[in-house]
C-alpha cells in the first residue's frame, strides 16, 4: 500500500472497510496495523481493501478525519452561540476537554505524533479534521461576544488559542506524559472553572 497518488474510492464497503480499519489502527497503531488485520475486522478481502484504499496513510488519514470531524461535530453541536460568555464558555471549554481526552482523540493524537517525522500529513490531516474546526467555532463565538459588547478583544483567534491552552492546564502534559490516564469530575471543572476565570479577567468588560 504504498501508491505516491493513491485516491480514496467510495462504494458500497465504504464505512465497512472504515470501521475495521479504525479497530485495527487503535488497537495496534500505525505502523503495527497489517492489511490482513484490517481486511479480516472489515469482513472483506484484501482486493476490495486495495480498491478502496490503495495506500495505508490514505486509510488512516480517513479514520482520522471521519473521527475527528464527528467527535467536533458532537462537541459543538449542542452549544448556543448567541448566548453570553458566562453560558458558552462552560460549554466549550467542557466540549473541548471531553474532545481531547476521548480515547479515541488520546489515540489518534499518539499516532500522529509516533508517526511525525516520516509521515507529517497525517499529523496535518488530524488537527484540519478535528482541533482546527473546534478553533474556528471558538474564535467565531469570541468575535460575535465581541461584536455584542460582551467581550473586550482585539485578536479574536489568539484568544481562542489561549482559552483552549487553559482548558488543558495541568490535565493535558499528566496525561501525554502518563503521570494520570484518567480524571475526576472534579478535576475537570477545577480547570475549567479557571480557564473561564482567567479568560474573564483579561477579556471581560
Amino acid at each position: 500500500m504504498t501508491a505516491p497518488a493513491a485516491k480514496v474510492r467510495r462504494g458500497r464497503k465504504f464505512d465497512q472497510v472504515l470501521n475495521g480499519a479504525r479497530e485495527i489502527f487503535m488497537r495496534d497503531g500505525f505502523e503495527g496495523a497489517s492489511v490482513d488485520d484490517i481486511a479480516r475486522a472489515a469482513g472483506v478481502s484484501k482486493a476490495t481493501l486495495y480498491s478502496y484504499f490503495p495506500d495505508k496513510k490514505l486509510l488512516f488519514m480517513e479514520v482520522a478525519n471521519t473521527q475527528c470531524a464527528l467527535q467536533a461535530d458532537e462537541a459543538l453541536h449542542t452549544i448556543d452561540m448567541s448566548q453570553p460568555p458566562s453560558i458558552v464558555l462552560p460549554q466549550i471549554g467542557n466540549s473541548f476537554l471531553g474532545f481531547i481526552l476521548s480515547d479515541m482523540g488520546q489515540r489518534i493524537f499518539r499516532i500522529c505524533v509516533a508517526e511525525a517525522d516520516r509521515f507529517p500529513e497525517l499529523g496535518r490531516a488530524f488537527y484540519n479534521s478535528g482541533p482546527k474546526k473546534v478553533h474556528g467555532a471558538i474564535t467565531d463565538y469570541i468575535q460575535a461576544a465581541a461584536d455584542r459588547g460582551e467581550l473586550r478583544v482585539s485578536d479574536c483567534a489568539l484568544a481562542a488559542d489561549q482559552f483552549a491552552e487553559l482548558c488543558k492546564s495541568d490535565i493535558w502534559p499528566r496525561l501525554v506524559f502518563g503521570i494520570s490516564t484518567s480524571f475526576t469530575k472534579a478535576e475537570k471543572a477545577r480547570v475549567v472553572d479557571g480557564a473561564i476565570a482567567t479568560f474573564m479577567a483579561r477579556y471581560g468588560v
